[in-house]
């Protein structure tokens, strides 16, 4: 949640990072942004307020977009109700307000409450033509046992001698009784202020990454009853600290990609299945001193290593963007500050190609990674001046409206006279000011991206692609499958998410790719699965990798899943088809080459190995390899047969 009071602290935290590097070492003409894919929906010109009751949760995706539960498209128009995730700089006595950001003390709850009645804020928002509210929250904040002071809920009396959480969970239930889509946002682990080096710079900064999940669990069991909570965003802006760097996909106590992974799948299995989990790029990694290796990775690793879930219609990706940040540029000024350029500082066409490289590229069809990209955090003060800031604003608006992005402004509550990016500001009477005002220069952008035309209605199912990776451990997704127990113990195990199927193999690596297309869900409803370690279920004449072990399944089953014992393969997981499979069979070799489809729909699942891939209209029934000395022993081929 960088803003423009933050830029000071930025440079304190280059300081730091100079420091540990010493001590270690001695505008032009617009470029369009892609146009979306549209679904089988129409396009409609969004006026006025919310119609915050014209949806049904719960939240899913259908490819780039998110559908609501009656399939049609929902559009996630919101903003940031930040404060519960704590206000305090780190420095000075916490009870004085001028040691708390902007000079707002929010007592580790939503900003506002000191100031105007619950009911009238929601109806302020309702102005705003919002339909989501991303709602922060810290670890601390859930186990606090302090009740908030009486000043913190002057103009809620009702909520008097409750803890923060129990005033977050009345702030939670009115949005979803008010008809808002509610997002939690694991914003810090302590109550502090973000995001630089402050102790929150990783989801495990302050706490080991179980506890981590088990809040999330906790959290997302106690709303499960609330019909309009539909996510949970995992945490805000990864990045690093003075000594280390958060990775995407190394294995070690670092990686968020598998940290993800991991509270992801715990959530969707232990809590609350209906929940979209929404999962942030890497904010920052490097030293910012020019000459040494910085930047923002944002979402760019998900391009070789994407996410895949127990349900493959949960996955959201997100990123934040600030006029003063930059694609290698911390936002610092002063200590810390590098010669690359902010956003603020790129033409359209270069800031768009920015957007496109470093996060709206998920949203390409038929990938691997497809996914929504949420713009989760965005925005700019009313009393900016400066005019590269305001060019920047305009553009990045004019990018969300015209690509039908989903995004979400920082911040929504703020107190008048402190804190001019809130869009609702408001004085100690409670007298509302903000972008609604005429004299807000920013509400010519916001109404503009509020009223632009966007897709509605129902968004048409189309082929699901995921990837597969036993990079560091197992990657089970398939909640059929984990329920039945190891079936490979001691071997890495992968397994394609109930309702997908296996069609391709990397011959290193161990990745594999998934897809329910042409066919939709293949498997029998009736359940069960065979373990094929040996050649059994080849029938006599029927060899079609001569001189290497096939691993076949039985007639009428499919392949989901597999297992390998360091680089041999140890076992290919077989389901039972709902019609009769059969069809022409065919082999494809990859021990040499990439053999794979023409277009190669799901994209390079297996970047850096030979692949190979069944065509969309077959499924694999079988994954031949060698052990024959000084051959890697890695899948080979695959039997593909033809769908039905």
């Amino acid at each position: 949640m960088p803003i423009a009071s933050a830029v000071p602290r930025l440079a304190v935290v280059a300081a730091g990072l100079l420091l540990m590097a010493a001590t270690s070492t001695g505008a032009g003409a617009a470029t369009p942004p892609r146009t979306p894919t549209p679904p089988s929906g129409r396009v409609t010109a969004v006026t006025g307020a919310a119609d915050t009751a014209a949806w049904s949760p719960p939240l899913s995706t259908q490819g780039r977009y998110i559908v609501d539960g009656q399939g049609d498209r929902f559009r996630l128009k919101g903003a940031n109700w930040d404060g519960a995730q704590g206000s305090w700089t780190g420095t000075g006595s916490p009870d004085d307000p001028a040691n708390h950001h902007a000079g707002q003390d929010s007592h580790g709850i939503p900003l506002g409450l000191d100031r105007v009645p619950l009911d009238q804020l929601l109806a302020d928002l309702y102005q705003l033509g919002i339909n989501t509210i991303r709602l922060p929250f810290s670890n601390e904040m859930i186990h606090s046992t302090t009740p908030v002071p009486d000043e913190a809920v002057a103009a809620n009396p009702r909520l008097r001698g409750r803890t923060p959480l129990r005033v977050y969970d009345a702030v939670v239930e009115a949005l979803s009784d008010s008809g808002f889509a509610v997002i939690l946002n694991d914003h810090t682990n302590t109550s502090r202020w973000c995001c630089g080096i402050d102790g929150n710079e990783r989801w495990n900064s302050a706490q080991s990454t179980r506890q981590w999940a088990d809040d999330w669990v906790f959290m997302a069991r106690r709303y499960a009853a609330v019909p309009r909570v539909v996510g949970a965003d995992l945490y805000n802006e990864v990045r690093r600290d003075v000594l280390d760097d958060p990775n995407w996909g190394l294995g070690d106590d670092h990686d968020w990609y598998a940290a993800a992974q991991t509270a992801a799948d715990r959530i969707l299995t232990e809590a609350d299945p209906r929940l979209l989990i929404v999962v942030e790029g890497i904010n920052w990694t490097g030293v910012p001193v020019d000459g040494l290796p910085h930047g923002r990775p944002v979402l760019t690793p998900a391009r070789t290593l994407s996410h895949t879930l127990v349900d493959s219609h949960k996955l959201v990706y997100s990123a934040h963007f600030y006029g003063y940040t930059g694609p290698r540029h911390s936002g610092a000024t002063g200590i810390g500050e590098t010669h690359d350029a902010r956003y603020q500082d790129l033409s359209r066409e270069q800031l768009y190609a920015a957007l496109e490289d470093e996060a709206f590229f998920a949203e390409e069809s038929g990938r691997h990674f497809t996914a929504p990209v949420w713009v989760s955090e965005f925005g700019v003060g009313a009393g900016e001046t400066n005019p590269a800031a305001r060019a920047w604003f305009a553009a990045f608006t004019d990018y969300l409206a015209g690509h039908d992005a989903d995004f979400a402004f920082w911040p929504l509550v703020g107190h008048a006279g402190h804190d001019d990016w809130a869009l609702l500001r408001y004085d100690g009477t409670g007298h509302r000011t903000g972008i609604l005002d005429a004299d807000d220069w920013r509400g010519t952008a916001w109404r503009h991206l509020m009223s632009a035309p966007s897709w509605t209605g129902p968004v048409a199912p189309g082929p699901v692609w995921r990837m597969l990776s036993i990079d560091h451990g197992d990657a089970v997704e398939s909640v059929r499958v984990r329920a039945a127990g190891d079936f490979d113990s001691g071997a890495r195990k992968a397994v394609c998410p109930d309702g997908l199927r296996l069609v391709g193999l990397g011959h290193t690596g161990g990745r594999g790719l998934c897809t329910d297309g042409t066919a939709g869900d293949l498997r029998a409803g009736t359940g069960g699965q065979t373990v094929v370690t040996d050649e059994r279920y080849v029938p006599a004449g029927g060899d079609w990798a001569s001189g290497y072990t096939k691993l076949q399944c039985p007639a009428g089953g499919f392949l989901i899943g597999y297992g390998e014992r360091g680089e041999r393969v140890s076992a290919a997981l077989c389901v039972p088809g709902r019609t009769a499979l059969g069809g022409v069979g065919r082999t494809v070799w990859f021990d040499g080459s990439d053999n794979r489809p023409v277009g190669s729909e799901g994209g390079d699942f297996a970047s850096g190995a030979y692949k190979g891939q069944c065509a969309a209209d077959e499924y694999a029934a079988g994954i031949a390899f060698t052990t024959r000395l000084a051959a890697r022993p890695g899948p080979a081929a695959l039997l593909c047969r033809r769908l039905p």
